[in-house]
Order: structure tokens, then sequence, then C-alpha cells
């Protein structure tokens, strides 16, 4: 190629290159926010603004401090900014069990049809507020949630941010769909796997598929009269964990029996999920081993109206008497609660209603915007991405009308989301 030649080429080149660095920076948009005050993971700051360039935030404090030159301002006069929201435990891949039940959904209703939903899900989510889920299991649709993970991030759909368990586990026999007949080998919810080498091989596929958490059930309604008992031993749960740590995935174990909850704590699990029949000493040694309670109070509480419970009429149901006191009891014992709803069992986008729950089992309002947000981030070891405002973290950003610690509700009165600086709702 000759001397010309070449320089015809670097010139294109650097055209090239100037066209590309000029529409990123012309893409590149900066706000200044302007609220009444600003939640900031950790503490609420009066007279806050908030400086957002591009992807991330830059800034944050009180208005005379914060410039931002060029910055489009955005008044919020009245309302609270604060860190997107985040759900600990969703199933986007169900819908409500008022609308289809789970048998139905995992034997009847087709993957594609599944998937189709969930991209509505999704987006009813984000509306929401919620900038970041963790999807804990598809539930009979197989690998479903790496694609709609890809999606997410590729910007095909819009949604959260989302991390996904894949299948999950279980012990053989234990989980469901029930009530066939024995000859006939029924789908089931999540992955069979048992001892040394199923175990071994089913987490190290699940990983290599894509999963960000590996999910075990520790219990489930198997016993002899249906009750929850432990499915899987102490070796089996500290197995699944050792090979789960060593590719640097952390395990979540769904336990609600306090012999389950307890094999899943001395096995390494850094969450619990629902943790109904929780005692106090089991609780005392989550909390001394720093493991995370999610504890799911609007499952229950939808499930059961479902059944024909209306909230504030007649007697309280016993389940939800008992979930109230363990949830408690929980709080009581110093218990990290990360905030996670179960959705999927309930409307997507109604994620709130777990944090409603949580202030009203007596979680004050403060603690519970904490575990919606930073608190969830540092469960999800993304507290170096999201989960507080501030400066070189992702301008996951939303604002409410009112303020949420005293009225929980206004959680509900969205005005704007932000998800990674761009703005989804205004």
């Amino acid at each position: 190629m000759t001397r010309a030649r070449l320089a015809v080429v670097a010139l294109g080149v650097a055209v090239v290159v100037a066209q590309g660095t000029g529409i990123t920076a012309q893409r590149e948009r900066a706000y200044l926010l302007k609220p009444a005050r600003v939640f900031d993971g950790e503490r609420v700051r009066e007279g806050a603004v908030v400086h957002v360039q591009g992807a991330r935030i830059v800034a944050i404090g009180p208005a005379a401090d914060v410039t931002a030159p060029g910055a489009e301002v955005i008044e919020l006069p009245g309302m609270t900014v604060m860190p997107g929201l985040i759900d600990a435990h969703s199933h986007v891949l169900l819908h409500p069990y008022n609308e289809a039940t789970w048998n139905a959904q995992v034997l009847n209703q087709p993957q594609s049809l599944r998937v189709a939903r969930a991209v509505n899900h999704l987006k009813a989510t984000l509306e929401a507020g919620f900038t970041t889920i963790r999807d804990l299991g598809t539930e009979g649709a197989g690998y479903a949630d790496v694609g709609l993970k890809q999606a997410l991030a590729e910007g095909v759909i819009p949604g959260p941010r989302l991390l996904i368990a894949t299948r999950a586990l279980i012990a053989t026999g234990s989980y469901a769909p029930k009530g066939f007949a024995p000859e006939w080998e029924i789908p089931q919810g999540a992955q069979e796997a048992d001892g040394v080498d199923g175990l071994t091989r089913a987490v190290r596929e699940q990983i290599g598929r894509g999963a960000d958490w590996i999910k075990v059930y520790g219990d489930y309604r198997w016993g002899p009269n249906g009750e929850a008992r432990p499915t899987y031993t102490l070796d089996e749960l500290t197995l699944i964990v050792e090979v789960a740590r060593s590719s640097g995935r952390p395990v979540v174990v769904h336990a609600s029996t306090p012999e389950g909850m307890r094999r899943a704590v001395l096995a390494g699990a850094e969450t619990i999920e629902h943790g109904d029949g929780g005692t106090p000493e089991v609780f005392r040694l989550m909390a001394e081993r720093g493991v995370a309670l999610v504890p799911t109070l609007a499952a229950g509480h939808a499930i059961t109206q479902y059944g024909g419970w209306v909230p504030g009429q007649g007697p309280e149901p016993a389940r939800i008497t008992a979930k109230r006191a363990s949830f408690q009891a929980a709080l009581k014992a110093g218990v990290r609660i990360a905030a996670g709803s179960d959705v999927g069992v309930f409307t997507h986008g109604d994620n709130v209603r777990e944090l409603e729950l949580m202030v009203e089992y007596g979680m004050p309002a403060l603690d519970v915007l904490r575990s919606a947000t930073s608190v969830d981030a540092d469960v999800l070891h993304l507290s170096t991405q999201i989960g507080r405002i501030a400066p070189g973290l992702l301008a996951d950003v939303i604002a409410v009308r009112g303020d949420p610690i005293q009225s929980i509700r206004a959680l509900r009165e969205i005005s704007l989301v932000m998800q990674g600086g761009r703005i989804v709702i205004r």
C-alpha cells in the first residue's frame, strides 16, 4: 500500500473515531435533579441535589455546593429522590395464581407464552421504580431467564437489571407438580439432583448456562402428611456451596422450617428465603453468621387473599399471624433483612406491596428503604454499582411524590425513573 493510500485510510479512521466520539458526547446527557430531599440509601438529606452525567452519578450535596454547567435541571418540588428499588426475590416467568395455578403454568403453558408474559412483567417492574431484581428460578421454564437477561442487557426489551438462578435445585421426589400416577415421569419445576456426583454436575451445569446465583430448596412440603421437611442433608448443602463458591457464585436457600434454615446457615448460604417457621435460636444463628433473610411477606399475604380472606375483615388468618411473629422475631434477633417479595405469586409491578407489609409488620420505614436499596445491593454483591446515591455509582435513580419515611405508600407515586442515567419515566 502506498503512503498516499495509507494517509487516506488513516484520515478515514480518524474521521470515524471523531464522529463516534462526537456521537457519544452528544448522547451523554447531564441532569441536575432538584427535589425536596434525597434518601441516599442510608440517610435522608434535606435540600440536597443530585448531578448525573452519562450513566453515573457525579455529585450529591447542597445546591450551593454542586455545580453542573450545561446540565438539564429537573425540578422535583415536594418529592424524594432515592436509589432505584431492588427486589431480591422475584419470578418473572410466573403470573398471579388467581389467574392460573402454579401447576397449570408449569405443565400447560408453552414456554414461548411464559416468555411473552415475562417481557410485560419486566417492563411493569421497571416502571414501578424497581431497577434491579434477582429472579430465583424459572419454575419449569428451563433456561428462559438466560435469554431474558441478555435481551435486557442488549436493550432489546425494557426492564430492570436482572440476576438469575436458572432452574434451581431440588432433591429428587421433593418438589412439584405432584399427584400423578407413580408410573409417570412428570416435568418438575426445578432440576432434580442428589449426592456428590449429581449435585456437582447440576451446579456446574447451571453455572455454565448462565446462573448468577445457585438456588436450592432446602425444605419442602414432602413430609408424611404433606408438611414441610428438610430435603438436602447438611453435607449435600455444604457441597453445593463449595462447588458454587469455587466459581464465585453465592448460594440462596428456600427454607421455612427451623432445621432447613439451620442446615442452610451452617452450610454457608448467603440468603434464606421465606423463613416462616424461624425460631429465636435459628435467627440468632443467622445474625451471628451474617446470613440475610428475605421474608417474602407479600406472597403469603396474596395467597391467603386468593383463599377468600379480606384484610381488615374478620379475624386474621393463623398463617398471617405466624408470619408476622416470625418476621418480628428476626428483627429482634438483629438479622439482616433483604427486601424480596416473591412477586409472580402476585402481580408484577406491585412489588411495593412487600415494603408496605414490612412496615405494617413492625419494621421502621427508614430501615425498609435501606433494605430495598443499600442492603439489597450489599447482599447481592452489587454495592460498587448500585443501591446508593453516591459519586461514581450507576445513576439508577427514582423520584417519588412525598416522603416515603412518613408514608411508605409514597413509593407508589412514581414521578421519575432513571436507569443507568437514561430516563425511563418522567
